[in-house]
């Protein structure tokens, strides 16, 4: 004990008692450094290379995102197509029905424009209309379920074919949705049938065919 109080050696006290001191600076330097690393990660806060999630983005709140515009583009296809360059095409895959036989219906769409364009040609866009003189027989839209609206891109003079349907050879009316419906008259006597397509405010031709 004496040593440390009285440091002892060939050269004077005070110089040790510097050297003494350098020391105890030099190891409370290093205590306070590694307290400060201590505390410092123990507050609970991430560090740069963190890889926590990302705290949740409130979307409750006002937002200054515009309503869509309710007109149709797209990017790629260019803008809504202009109805009067729409061609439809009213299709059956006969002229004749025997008896029993149940006529197949489409339409065929073409872009007769010179760029490419938008438009809806999904079901809800769609109606199938038979007629005969001006008897109207039946309507694709009279007891229609779950419409649904189908933006397409149009080519150029590029044919689109909608899939073919059987009709039932039955009248239609929206209160006949449920129930039993009259029979379409048939046979050699019977009148001349037209099928016309539409689509949004684009009509076809009529297409005749004749059931036996």
């Amino acid at each position: 004990m004496s040593t440390l109080r009285s440091p002892v050696g060939p050269l004077p006290p005070s110089v040790y008692w510097r050297r003494r001191i350098l020391v105890l600076l030099g190891i409370a330097a290093v205590v306070v450094v590694i307290v400060l690393l201590v505390v410092g990660r123990g507050d609970g806060a991430p560090d740069a290379g963190s890889t926590g999630s990302p705290a949740p983005t409130d979307t409750t709140g006002p937002t200054d995102t515009p309503n869509p515009d309710p007109t149709f583009t797209s990017a790629a296809g260019g803008e809504e197509c202009n109805p009067a360059q729409i061609r439809l095409v009213a299709v059956t895959d006969s002229n004749s029905y025997a008896s029993g036989k149940k006529p197949m219906i489409s339409m065929t769409i073409t872009n007769a424009g010179s760029a490419p364009c938008t438009f809806d040609v999904g079901t809800a866009a769609q109606e199938y209309l038979i007629t005969s003189g001006s008897d109207r027989i039946w309507s694709s839209k009279d007891c229609q379920t779950e419409p649904q609206s189908s933006p397409q891109v149009l080519e150029p003079g590029v044919e689109l074919s909608t899939t073919p349907f059987a009709w039932d050879r039955t009248r239609s009316s929206t209160t006949t949705c449920d129930g039993s419906r009259p029979a379409a008259v048939a046979g050699p006597d019977g009148p001349t049938y037209r099928l016309q397509v539409k689509l949004g405010s684009v009509e076809s031709e009529q297409t005749a065919f004749r059931l036996y």
